[in-house]
């Protein structure tokens, strides 16, 4: 064949621009950096267990806490990027693996459990939990060589690892059922492990819960993240094994019954939370749009039930340690709501500041029933928690636990300072600082902080409203 039979070869031209990646691959690379987030965040939180208790570790674990609340909000802006199949896996898996972190090591900042368990075993062995105080003589033989040191165990009064040993118990009757039921299921000798694995069970079954409720609501279950990987639910519920996360469970479940109208169903459950921790009363005024007054009946009557035994068994020694602890805590005014005492002058009777505070919180709950949904009583019942707590000040994180719950259900992050502010006073003996001024730092820093993202959020416009997903749902 000549040179000129042969067929014409074609130059081949310009290259092909590359094509951008697809959304597969761009899935995958937001579903690794949210799990080098998750990992990073298990590090540090891992990092602060192995610190060890506030009185060791001081500043260094106040510093480990703190890099965790600032590696959380990265983690969760992450996991909102990631296609929502991908992402509620992820969410679930970084729940347990959390969790593990925080029962691999004994309980490092709380002793809340010992009385737990204590409450549990007199219980077991037939004796009403508010009859006898631990130091009790009528209770010696039930003491052990865990609770009861036995090489001060003859000391007078005697040595125990129990928190307000003289005093009764002040927790509620369902926290009570809670705790015979984990003494019943604990191996002999298991001490404090059983505990911390109901705790972070329960924190795992809410943030199941919390995915349920968010699907059928419509809206975006990623959202479950804001309570499954914050490290407040770590450290007191798989750590320090607070019985606060049944009330936060519980809560959840309630107001899921109120959105989808079974009134009996949740108000029962409702009563039930309150009969944990009497502070998961606060959501009741948002139930009020919607048969408010068959949910608050029922709560009412299974509030007042779950104390019948009890009233029978040992009859006004039910308030337990309640009344002291109260005033232990300054709830007269004198120790609490730091926010209020640093914008009033120091002249300002306690008295004032606690009917001030009051007034306050009346308000907000009557804002709260007028404009709450009943679609979506968890946006009213954020905002009422979330005041109570900066106004209260409180000393004890755990205490927070029902927020982040609410937190999640809602989408509204704008709260979490106000979870996370209990940290610097909790820890204020360990860091030999004061604690008035302390608080007022801690909690007048949340609530500015609160107003801010508050702000910031409604300017950055509609698409953004935790009625809808921080990103739209990827298939």
């Amino acid at each position: 064949m000549t040179p000129a039979d042969q067929p014409a070869r074609t130059s081949p031209g310009p290259a092909a621009p590359p094509r951008p990646p697809g959304p597969a691959a761009s899935g995958h690379r937001w579903t690794a950096a949210a799990a080098a987030a998750l990992l990073g965040l298990a590090g540090v939180l891992a990092a602060a267990f192995a610190a060890g208790p506030p009185n060791d570790a001081r500043w260094l674990l106040l510093g480990l806490v703190a890099a965790a609340w600032l590696v959380f909000p990265i983690a969760v802006w992450l996991v909102l990027r990631v296609p929502a199949r991908r992402a509620v896996p992820l969410v679930v898996a970084g729940a347990v693996l959390l969790q593990l972190v925080a029962v691999a090591v004994p309980p490092r900042s709380t002793d809340d459990l010992f009385r737990y368990a204590w409450d549990g075993r007199v219980q077991a062995a037939g004796t009403d939990p508010y009859r006898h105080v631990p130091t009790d003589e009528a209770l010696a033989p039930l003491r052990d060589d865990w609770l009861f040191p036995p090489e001060c165990r003859d000391r007078v009064p005697v040595c125990t690892i129990l928190n307000h040993p003289g005093s009764p118990t002040i927790y509620p009757p369902v926290a009570e059922a809670y705790f015979l039921a984990v003494h019943l299921l604990s191996p002999p000798g298991s001490r404090w492990k059983p505990w911390q694995l109901a705790a972070a069970l329960l924190a795992l079954l809410t943030t199941l819960a919390l995915v349920g409720v968010l699907r059928r609501a419509g809206r975006d279950p990623r959202w479950a993240v804001l309570w499954a990987w914050c490290p407040l639910v770590v450290i007191e519920a798989g750590n320090s094994a607070h019985v606060d996360v049944l009330a936060a469970l519980l809560a959840v479940l309630g107001l899921w019954l109120v959105a989808g109208r079974r009134p009996l169903a949740a108000g029962g459950v409702l009563g039930a939370a309150v009969a944990v921790k009497l502070y998961p009363a606060l959501l009741l005024p948002v139930v009020l749009r919607r048969r408010g007054v068959l949910v608050l009946t029922a709560a009412a009557v299974t509030f007042a039930v779950s104390y019948v035994p009890h009233v029978l068994a040992v009859g006004p020694k039910v308030l337990g340690f309640l009344p002291g602890y109260l005033k232990e805590e300054g709830y007269d005014g004198s120790g609490r709501f730091p926010v209020l005492r640093l914008l009033l002058p120091g002249t300002v009777p306690p008295q004032v500041t606690l009917a001030l505070a009051a007034l306050l919180l009346a308000a907000v709950a009557g804002w709260v029933v007028r404009r709450s949904d009943p679609d979506r009583p968890w946006d009213g019942a954020v905002v009422l928690t979330g005041v109570a707590v900066l106004l209260a000040g409180p000393n004890y994180p755990w205490y927070a636990l029902l927020l982040v719950a609410l937190v999640a259900l809602s989408g509204r992050w704008e709260w979490l300072p106000a979870a996370a502010a209990a940290y610097l006073p909790y820890f204020v003996g360990a860091l030999d600082l004061e604690m008035e001024p302390t608080k007022k730092l801690a909690y007048g820093t949340a609530t500015a902080l609160v107003l801010l993202l508050t702000v910031a959020r409604t300017q950055v416009g509609p698409g953004t409203r935790a009625d809808r997903a921080a990103v739209p749902a990827r298939p």
